[in-house]
C-alpha cells in the first residue's frame, strides 16, 4: 500500500466522504488511489476558489467535513479567499496539497512555495508528511483537528513522494473532542445581569447560537426579563421562518448600526464578538455599541450555546414561551425590481426547507423583516468579507443538503470572482436557483467610496462600473452548462423562480435591475 492509499482509507474511515478537488501533476497518486479504492465522492471545481467554498457549504450543512485536493502552493493560494470566509463560519475543512517531492525540493523547481506559510493565516492546524507511513496517521489528526468544536480547518500538506512510497499504514479514527459547555460562574454572571440591569441585549452569533433549539431558549429568557435580542451582522447558518424567532441582526452601515445600539448598557454575548465596524472610517468609532457598556460572555464560540441558554433560563425561573407569531406570509408583489420588493417576493415563493445563500451584499440587506413568515429553512451567509464565495457556497451547501432546493441570492460582481462554480453545478445536476441581481457596478463600493468623505468622479465611477460591456449572464450561464433567463420585473422573476423550483436541477435568473 502506498501513502496515497492509506491516505484515502483512512479518510474514509473518519467519515470524510466527499472530496471537492481540483489536482495537478502532484497529486496524481491521490487521485489514482480515488479512482482504485470506492467510497468517497469526488466533486471537480475548475477553480481552488470555488474548490474551498464548496467545502465550507457542504461543513455548515452537514456538520462534517470534507477534503479538498488542490495543486502545490499557489493551487493553495488560489483558494485563500474562501477558506478566509470559512475560518470565519468556523467551518471544519481538511485541506490536502500536494507538493514537490521531499529530495526535489532543494532544486527549487518553479511550482516550489511556501505552503506551509501560506497555509497558516487561514488553518488552525497544518503539517507537512514526512514519509510514506506517516501520512495515514497524519490524516487521522487532520480530520480530528477539523471536527473540533466549533470547527477548524486542517491543512495537511503531501509531498509527492510520500503518497507513491510504499509503506503506507492505515490510521484507525481518533475520538473528537467534546463539545466544550459554558463555565457555571459564566451563567451566574450573565443571569444577574439580566435580573439587576436594563437595556440589556443578547447578541447571538455562529452556527451554534442561531439553531431552532437555542432560539427557543433564548426566546424563554427575553420574554422573562425584557431583554433585546439580535443575531451578529454575518452568520455562518441561522435557520429561520415560520416557528422561529423573528431576530433581526446588527446593521451593517455603520452609522445605522451605532443608532441601533445606542441604547444599549449591557451586552451578553452568545457565541459572538461584541459589534463591531467592518472597516474604519474617519470620525467613526470602531465600536458600534456605547463605550460605556458592560460585555458579559455567556459562551465563546466553541461552546454549546444552546445548553447554555437552558441553563440559564433555568437559572432565571424562565417558564417556557411561545414563539411569536410572524403574521401572514407577504404576497407576491408585482412591478419594477426593488431591494423591498424583491424581498417580499422571496418571503412569497421561498419553498419548505430551503437553503439560501446569500451573497446579495448590498441590495439585500432589508431580506430578513421579509421572510419571517415563509416556511422553515436556513440561511448562509458571507462570512469572512472575501467575495466571491455565494456560487461556490451554494454548490456545497446543495451537495451536503439532501436535495433540498437552494436559493443564491447573488450580486453580479461578486459571481465573477467564482463563476465556474456554475459548472460544477450543472455536472452534479444540483437543485440550485441563482439569482443575479445585476445591477452592474460594485454598488457597495459606491456607499463605502463615500463613507471615507470623497464623492466618485470619472476615474472612480469606471473602476465601480461592470456596464460598457454588460455581462450577459444568461449567456454565461448557458455556456457553462446551466439554464438561464433574463427578468426585468418582480412578476417576471416569480415566475421563472417558481419554474425553477420544480426542476431537479440548475437554473440561473439574471434579474436587471
Amino acid at each position: 500500500m502506498n501513502g496515497a492509499e492509506s491516505l484515502v482509507h483512512t479518510l474514509l474511515k473518519s467519515g470524510v466522504e466527499v472530496c471537492f478537488s481540483n489536482p495537478g501533476t502532484s497529486e496524481m497518486h491521490f487521485v489514482a488511489a480515488l479512482d482504485r479504492i470506492p467510497g468517497m465522492r469526488c466533486v471537480l471545481g475548475l477553480q481552488e476558489n470555488v474548490v474551498t467554498g464548496c467545502a465550507d457549504g457542504y461543513w455548515r450543512m452537514t456538520r462534517k467535513p470534507a477534503v479538498t485536493l488542490l495543486h502545490c502552493g499557489p493551487g493553495l493560494a488560489n483558494g485563500l479567499a474562501n477558506l478566509h470566509n470559512a475560518r470565519r463560519a468556523r467551518s471544519g475543512i481538511v485541506n490536502c496539497v500536494g507538493d514537490q517531492a521531499t529530495y526535489h525540493r532543494p532544486y527549487d523547481a518553479p511550482l516550489t512555495a511556501d505552503t506551509e506559510g501560506w497555509a497558516r493565516g487561514v488553518s488552525h492546524w497544518v503539517r507537512t508528511s514526512a514519509r510514506a507511513r506517516e501520512v495515514g496517521a497524519d490524516a487521522a489528526v487532520a480530520v480530528q483537528a477539523a471536527r473540533t468544536a466549533p470547527g477548524q480547518i486542517a491543512t495537511l500538506v503531501l509531498p509527492s513522494d510520500t503518497c507513491w512510497d510504499e509503506g503506507g499504514v492505515v490510521a484507525e479514527p481518533l475520538p473528537v473532542p467534546a463539545t466544550p459547555q459554558a463555565e457555571m460562574h459564566a451563567i451566574r454572571a450573565c443571569a444577574r445581569v439580566l435580573r439587576e440591569k436594563k437595556n440589556v441585549l443578547v447578541l447571538l452569533g455562529g452556527a451554534m447560537a442561531l439553531t431552532e433549539g437555542a432560539q427557543i431558549e433564548a426566546n424563554r429568557i427575553a420574554a422573562h426579563t425584557g431583554a433585546k435580542l439580535l443575531a451578529e451582522t454575518s452568520n455562518s447558518r441561522f435557520q429561520r421562518g415560520r416557528g422561529r424567532l423573528q431576530l433581526e441582526r446588527v446593521p451593517y452601515p455603520a452609522d445605522v448600526a451605532i443608532e441601533r445600539l445606542k441604547e444599549v448598557e449591557h451586552l451578553i454575548l452568545v457565541g459572538a464578538k461584541a459589534p463591531i465596524g467592518f472597516f474604519a472610517y474617519p470620525n467613526m468609532p470602531s465600536k458600534h455599541y456605547p463605550e460605556h457598556a458592560s460585555v458579559t460572555v455567556l459562551t465563546r464560540p466553541e461552546q454549546d450555546a444552546e445548553a447554555a441558554l437552558r441553563a440559564l433560563a433555568e437559572e432565571l425561573g424562565a417558564p417556557k414561551a411561545a414563539m411569536p407569531d410572524a403574521g401572514p406570509r407577504p404576497e407576491a408583489p408585482r412591478g419594477a425590481p426593488s431591494p423591498e420588493g424583491l424581498a417580499r417576493l422571496v418571503g412569497a415563493l421561498m419553498p419548505e426547507e430551503c437553503i439560501v445563500v446569500d451573497e446579495s451584499v448590498s441590495y439585500g440587506r432589508g431580506f430578513f423583516p421579509a421572510t419571517h413568515a415563509t416556511p422553515p429553512h436556513d440561511w448562509l451567509q458571507i462570512t469572512g468579507g472575501a467575495i466571491g464565495c455565494g456560487l461556490p457556497l451554494a454548490t456545497g451547501a446543495a451537495i451536503g443538503g439532501g436535495g433540498r432546493r437552494v436559493l443564491n441570492l447573488q450580486a453580479d460582481g461578486s459571481a465573477m470572482y467564482t463563476v465556474q462554480a456554475l459548472w460544477t453545478q450543472a455536472r452534479e445536476r444540483l437543485p440550485v436557483t441563482t439569482l443575479i441581481l445585476s445591477n452592474r457596478k460594485y454598488q457597495i463600493l459606491l456607499g463605502e467610496y463615500r463613507n471615507v468623505g470623497a464623492n466618485p468622479g470619472r476615474t472612480a465611477l469606471d473602476m465601480m462600473d461592470l456596464g460598457n460591456p454588460d455581462i450577459g449572464w444568461a449567456q454565461l450561464a448557458r455556456a457553462l452548462g446551466v439554464e438561464a433567463a433574463t427578468a426585468t420585473t418582480l412578476e417576471e422573476v416569480g415566475d421563472l423562480m417558481t419554474q425553477s423550483f420544480a426542476r431537479p436541477a440548475p437554473f440561473l435568473i439574471e434579474l436587471v435591475i
